[in-house]
């Protein structure tokens, strides 16, 4: 079968993205479409406003055929790294195309300067740092937007594989934080959403609560940068260059989540970047955790119709390892997702906390179709959904 591929978050799954999936299957023709999805926590370092069992049915009642989840270790890290994880997912789920969002959508150029002898992270630190990258590579702005880092990386990360990638134009800026009533950007939505203004026209999927947030965790990231010992902190994953000493003096001062952020970020901390560290010493993963996590080798599926299904049988004739069922993933990667999820849900009632476990250990989400065309929740999880 020809299959497209796409990582995406869908944090939450809006028009833009309906529009990214029309387009990657007119410029490709496959016959199946395969999603690399961020789970609970996404690549900016923050909890998604949604879960990604939520998340996973808006992208398969959209037209995604087949939803892997790219693990949470994967998911809360920088450019580089999240790229290279989500692109060796595809390559293991053997499609022959990547289709990614660009806001230069000049895809000879990211494929130039891939070729060059850089690190992606280390360009976007440069950048948020004022160096003047991007005019140096021709793309003809003294920034380089969000998207076009990720296509960069996307593209160093293809080189050992046999994907094609294709770009296609960004119709939002991403941190534009404007609703347009058609394709607004997840941020515009995600804030649009906790102010309570109608977002009906802009988010293409129906969020039910419970909604995670970050400012929901403060309590508990003041205590633990409070209470743990220098050892401790310096032992958690992403804790280098005395970034704890950073963060225990900020916290002193700090009265919300936005005041801790806004006095952590400075030209040597991107906001993400505090995000994804403190999202670590949330989750409890140390540095020896992390280093001992094999490269993900089987494919987690969260959500199939049917077209995927009949994909799942081709993949596993060639050999390739599935996971359709939790106790299928490897024990390292699933105690660390069982932990992640738990802490996710931390502040749920107690039905909706055990419903999210349900889901997490539980089995892929399997959609049939009716003869009206609508989708059927066809498994066990159908109770939970």
């Amino acid at each position: 079968m020809k299959a497209a591929g796409i990582i995406v978050e869908y944090n939450p799954f809006h028009n833009g993205h309906r529009y990214h999936l029309a387009k990657t299957r007119k410029l490709t023709g496959c016959e199946v479409l395969v999603a690399v999805m961020s789970g609970n926590f996404v690549q900016r370092g923050e909890p998604a406003l949604v879960d990604k069992f939520q998340r996973a049915t808006a992208a398969i009642q959209n037209g995604v055929d087949l939803v892997i989840e790219l693990p949470y270790l994967a998911a809360t890290q920088s450019a580089r790294q999240f790229a290279e994880s989500a692109v060796h997912l595809l390559d293991l789920a053997k499609v022959q195309t990547l289709v990614f969002g660009s806001e230069s959508n000049d895809l000879n150029r990211l494929k130039e300067i891939a070729e060059m002898s850089f690190n992606v992270d280390s360009l976007k630190e440069a950048l948020h740092a004022g160096e003047g990258y991007a005019r140096a590579y021709s793309l003809g702005s003294t920034v380089m937007q969000p998207n076009d880092i990720l296509g960069v990386a996307y593209c160093k990360a293809l080189k050992n594989t046999a994907i094609q990638p294709l770009c296609i134009a960004r119709t939002t800026y991403y941190h534009d934080e404007q609703l347009y009533g058609s394709i607004s950007s997840a941020s515009a939505i995600r804030r649009g959403y906790v102010e309570h203004r109608d977002i009906s026209q802009d988010c293409a999927m129906l969020i039910h609560e419970p909604t995670v947030h970050w400012a929901q965790f403060f309590p508990l990231l003041r205590a633990l940068l409070t209470l743990l010992p220098d050892e401790r902190l310096k032992s958690t994953f992403l804790f280098n260059e005395g970034i704890e000493n950073h963060l225990r003096s900020v916290m002193q001062d700090s009265e919300s989540w936005e005041d801790f952020l806004t006095r952590a970020v400075n030209r040597r901390y991107t906001r993400s970047r505090i995000q994804r560290t403190c999202l670590q010493l949330l989750n409890g993963v140390t540095q020896q955790e992390a280093a001992a996590l094999k490269e993900p080798n089987t494919l987690r599926i969260l959500a199939m119709n049917e077209t995927g299904q009949r994909y799942l049988k081709f993949l596993k004739k060639e050999e390739v390892s599935i996971a359709s069922r939790f106790a299928q993933v490897p024990q390292e990667w699933r105690q660390l997702e069982l932990r992640t999820t738990r802490i996710y849900s931390n502040f749920m009632t107690l039905a909706e906390r055990k419903r999210l476990i349900e889901l997490e250990i539980g089995g892929a989400l399997r959609f049939i179709q009716e003869k009206d065309g609508s989708l059927r929740l066809a498994n066990q999880n159908s109770k939970n959904s």
